[in-house]
């Protein structure tokens, strides 16, 4: 078969054939009378086998190692090929997420589209003040993706940069089903903060989420996000904040919640405090614990609290006492 042929039947250009026979790849077997390059049936299975390896990514070399070196062991070979494959994939897919956040920020010019990769540079940089500084500028400058300020969010470490994130987070408006994902990841540091993140933001959107959130199993989680609803006035979070503080989980934020709650009223002021009462009777063997339920009283005002503190200025736990007594002398002094 002349090479015109050969190229029809096969979708490989006469050129490439040509380029195979150089490199040795592909040889036609014979030629015609007139000296024209004549392919047996044996070189067009060969030609098949090359675009087939071609497709997988091999290059012409890799190609030519595999079809001729009998002690050529394929899958050293192929594992090479899905890594690269792998990384390609990866580099790919940042990409699309960088363009769709371009994208997202809907510049007006070149000179936003500019801005706003400097801005997506910088969050992912390695250091922790460029990063809060790209934080803090993605509110005055060509706002930030909110996905991106999200995915900074889950990630960070540094306490400072955190803060910074979730204050531009909160200021652009959204993002909150975003950070709901993050409550369901299996990294238990992610989880917090998402919740801390969610807790700095206002709306409805937020406050649904993180009352859900007073249900998940992780109890930090919880913790964050029954501190976050009680200082917006949500009084079903008490007994959550009551078992914060017995089991030493943010503890001092808890209380103080119990008191921007127990300043709603005598009567939410007088079922914090039986709150408190009723745990500091069930943990009678948790001296820690028991110390802790007492201060947080110090916050609570009307006459259940008062009785009880003046019930407890004589408990057999002498810290317990003493610390019972110096707060109602706060309270008497008051």
């Amino acid at each position: 078969m002349l090479i015109g042929e050969v190229a029809r039947r096969s979708g490989v250009s006469a050129r490439m054939l040509r380029h195979y026979e150089s490199l040795g790849l592909v040889r036609p077997s014979g030629r015609t009378g007139s000296g024209y390059r004549e392919y047996s049936e044996e070189d067009i299975r060969r030609i098949f086998h090359v675009e087939s390896l071609r497709s997988l990514g091999l290059t012409l070399r890799e190609i030519g190692r595999a079809l001729d070196d009998p002690g050529f062991v394929p899958s050293a070979l192929v594992g090479d090929l899905i890594r690269q494959t792998r990384e390609r994939i990866a580099a790919e897919t940042e990409l699309l997420t960088r363009l769709r956040r371009i994208d997202a920020a809907d510049p007006a010019g070149w000179e936003d589209v500019l801005q706003v990769v400097a801005l997506l540079q910088a969050l992912g940089s390695k250091s922790p003040d460029a990063r809060q500084r790209a934080a803090l500028s993605s509110v005055d400058e060509v706002p930030v993706p909110v996905e991106a300020l999200v995915e900074a969010a889950l990630s960070e470490t540094e306490p400072n940069v955190a803060g910074a994130i979730r204050w531009a987070l909160a200021r652009s408006g959204g993002g909150p089903a975003l950070l709901a994902k993050g409550l369901g990841s299996p990294v238990a540091a992610v989880r917090e903060r998402a919740v801390r993140s969610l807790a700095e933001m206002p709306g409805d959107e937020a406050a649904t989420l993180l009352r859900e959130a007073l249900t998940h199993p992780d109890a930090v989680v919880r913790g964050y996000a029954a501190l976050a609803l009680g200082t917006r006035g949500a009084a079903d979070v008490v007994p959550t904040l009551i078992d914060m503080i017995s089991a030493g989980r943010n503890d001092t934020d808890a209380a103080d919640a119990l008191s921007v709650l127990a300043a709603d009223g005598t009567a939410t002021a007088d079922r914090i405090a039986t709150g408190l009462v009723n745990r500091l009777a069930h943990d009678t063997g948790e001296a820690p614990a028991r110390g802790r339920l007492t201060q947080a009283l110090a916050g609570i005002p009307g006459p259940t609290a008062s009785r009880a503190l003046v019930e407890l200025s004589h408990d057999e736990d002498r810290a317990v006492a003493l610390t019972a007594t110096y707060l109602l002398r706060l309270r008497d002094a008051r």
